[in-house]
């Protein structure tokens, strides 16, 4: 696998602009982005939620898949769908397990579903108030209450996809991977049709992270707590995405990693390391005004519209 970031970026066979030229106007832009979301008193997210229209979908939000206050999901779906029932995907954000809000992940729901997907957004519980493995129990009970209700908002129960990024990330890799945590909440194995890690850490021993070591009981973390040590040949399909130079979750470490045991799983694994983004915007190249930062789109609507086959090659100025 390649990691290196090249010097030069081709755009057309015969013509190469030197890395200077550029990244100049890429720096400005995000220079600008930050002082309007300075102005508008807004947080970055809560820009790329301004900026990213919601023609195209519709929104229902506050549905209760458990009991506690966290224990709530959004539901974007297609503005028009013509009555036949749309693929499902179930998004967890990240944050380190400790913080995170369904509304600031608006940009997710409306551009999916905005392009035929039904786009669930789910709280759950964080730390302190759970770490693992009981931090995993609200992501399994979301995903099995998708099963049992989002046929009456016209999504698909037959063709549900999971995607997270960063911690969210490893919240879908569990999902995906250990069966157990399925079993508890009446779940089976084979509900998952194929799952999305955008950045995730799913080769974290020892914890290095200090806000993740309490999480995870360092330094004594359980070995099972590592998405790697559940890799089966009975796994689903996966797209896994990081930022090449990814300077939080090491990329060749967790991506590669798991990328390279699936693979020799016979699992069918996308992988891909775009250049111009970093963890935190990865996730916001899904964003309407920074889809030419990466092409995250294009590979999560391909796909779940395949079930998983191989991913086109991303366009040349993403590499």
């Amino acid at each position: 696998m390649h990691y290196t970031v090249a010097d030069e970026i081709t755009w057309f066979p015969d013509m190469k602009i030197p890395r200077r030229v550029w990244l100049a106007p890429l720096v400005l832009a995000f220079a600008l982005a930050a002082l309007l979301a300075t102005w508008l008193n807004v947080a970055p997210l809560g820009l790329l939620n301004l900026l990213t229209p919601s023609e195209g979908s519709k929104r229902v939000a506050g549905l209760a898949y458990g009991p506690g206050p966290r224990h709530k999901l959004d539901i974007y779906m297609p503005a028009r769908a013509g009555g036949k029932p749309q693929p499902v995907l179930l998004f967890f954000y990240g944050g380190n397990w400790r913080a995170g809000e369904r509304a600031d992940y608006a940009f997710v729901g409306r551009t999916l579903a905005a392009r035929g997907i039904v786009v669930v957004v789910a709280d759950y519980r964080l730390y302190p108030e759970v770490s693992y493995p009981v931090l995993l129990d609200d992501p399994a009970e979301a995903l099995a209450w998708c099963l049992r209700h989002i046929g009456g908002y016209g999504g698909d129960p037959q063709r549900l996809f999971l995607m997270g990024h960063s911690a969210g990330a490893y919240n879908a890799a569990m999902l995906a991977l250990d069966g157990r945590l399925l079993a508890r909440h009446g779940v089976p194995a084979t509900a998952v049709r194929g799952w999305i890690g955008l950045a995730g850490p799913y080769d974290f021993l020892p914890v290095e992270n200090p806000a993740a070591r309490p999480v995870f009981h360092y330094p004594h973390t359980p070995a099972d707590s590592q998405p790697i040590n559940h890799v089966s040949r009975a796994a689903p399909p996966a797209l896994l995405i990081a930022a090449r130079k990814d300077q939080l979750v090491n990329p060749r470490r967790n991506t590669g990693g798991l990328a390279y045991l699936l693979r020799a799983r016979g699992v069918r694994v996308n992988e891909d390391y775009p250049s111009w983004v970093g963890h935190q915007t990865l996730v916001a190249s899904l964003a309407a005004p920074t889809h030419w930062l990466a092409p995250t789109l294009e590979q999560v609507l391909h796909f779940v519209a395949t079930d998983g086959e191989r991913t086109p090659a991303p366009a040349a100025e993403h590499n």
